[in-house]
C-alpha cells in the first residue's frame, strides 16, 4: 500500500543533501515544487522513470506517486503548500495564481522535468535561494513566500516540458488537454471553432476526436474542470460567488450556481 504523507500547515519550505533516498513511493496532501540545487539520478512518478540533474524543477500533486533514486549526492529545495495557501489570495491575484494553479493541477506538468534555459536557471537560483532566507520563519513572512512562489511559478510556465506521448494519450491529446487547461478562464476560446482552428483541425472533427479518446465529451470536460476549480475556491471560504463569476467569464452568480448544482451529487 503507497504510504500518504499529511502536511498540515499551509506552507512548508525544506533543504537538505543525501547520497541516498530514505522515503518509500509515496503520495501527499499537498502540492510540491522541488528544485534539485545539484545532483543527479532518477525520479520515479507514477511508475515513470525520469533522469534528473542539478538546476531542474519537479512538480508533483497530492495523487501522483513518487521516489528518489540517488545517484550523485543530490541536494532538494522543497517548497510544499495545501490548498488553503494556494487560494489564500482575495485582491490582485488573479494572474499570478492563474499560473501557478494551472502547474500544479494539470497532469501533464507532473509527468517531467522543467529544464530551464541558462537566464531562467540563474533567476531560480534567486528565488529559491530568497526562500531559503525566509524559511526560519513562516508566519512573518508568509506574503514573501507566496510572492517567490508565483514568480517560480511564471518562470516555470515560459519553460514548459516539450509534451510527450505517454501510457495514457497521445501528444496530440495532451496538447488539447494543454490548451483547455491553459484557457479555462476565457469560455471564448474553449469554443469548437476555435479550438479546432488551434490544432488545424475541422469544427466538427475536434468534438468526436475528444470523445473517442477519452470517453467523456468537450463540453463534459470542460465544466467538470472549471467546476473543480470553482469548488475548491469556494471551500476556502475567500471568494464569493461574483468573484468567480467574473474572473471565469461567466454570466453572473447564478452560472456559477448552475455548475456547482449539475456536478453536486443527487
Amino acid at each position: 500500500m503507497t504510504k500518504r504523507y499529511k502536511q498540515f500547515q499551509p506552507v512548508s519550505i525544506s533543504d537538505f543533501e543525501v547520497t541516498a533516498w530514505s522515503h518509500p513511493v509515496h503520495k501527499h496532501n499537498h502540492y510540491e515544487i522541488i528544485y534539485i540545487k545539484r545532483g543527479s539520478g532518477v525520479h520515479f512518478i507514477n511508475s515513470v522513470a525520469i533522469n534528473y540533474a542539478g538546476g531542474e524543477v519537479f512538480l508533483i500533486g497530492p495523487e501522483d506517486e513518487h521516489y528518489f533514486e540517488v545517484t550523485e549526492s543530490t541536494r532538494f529545495i522543497y517548497l510544499k503548500f495545501t490548498n488553503l495557501y494556494l487560494y489564500q489570495e482575495v485582491e490582485g491575484y488573479h494572474l499570478g495564481l492563474r499560473h501557478l494553479e494551472y502547474l500544479v493541477k494539470s497532469r501533464e506538468t507532473h509527468s517531467s522535468a522543467f529544464v530551464l534555459e541558462a537566464t531562467d536557471q540563474r533567476i531560480m537560483v534567486t528565488l529559491f535561494d530568497a526562500i531559503l532566507a525566509l524559511k526560519n520563519d513562516l508566519l512573518k513572512n508568509e506574503h514573501i513566500i507566496w510572492m517567490q512562489t508565483l514568480s517560480i511559478a511564471h518562470v516555470l510556465q515560459r519553460n514548459m516540458p516539450e509534451i510527450k506521448n505517454n501510457q495514457y494519450h497521445s501528444a496530440d491529446l495532451q496538447a488539447v488537454f494543454c490548451y483547455i487547461h491553459k484557457n479555462i478562464y476565457d469560455p471564448a476560446m474553449l469554443k469548437a471553432d476555435k479550438m479546432s482552428a488551434q490544432f488545424n483541425l475541422t469544427k466538427d472533427y475536434i468534438g468526436p476526436y475528444f470523445k473517442r479518446n477519452t470517453g467523456s465529451t468537450l463540453r463534459e470536460y470542460i465544466n467538470a474542470y472549471r467546476t473543480q476549480l470553482i469548488q475548491e475556491r469556494i471551500a476556502s471560504g475567500r471568494f464569493g460567488l461574483k468573484q468567480i463569476a467574473s474572473e471565469f467569464g461567466l454570466t453572473d452568480e447564478s452560472h456559477v450556481s448552475k455548475l456547482l448544482k449539475k456536478r453536486s451529487p443527487s
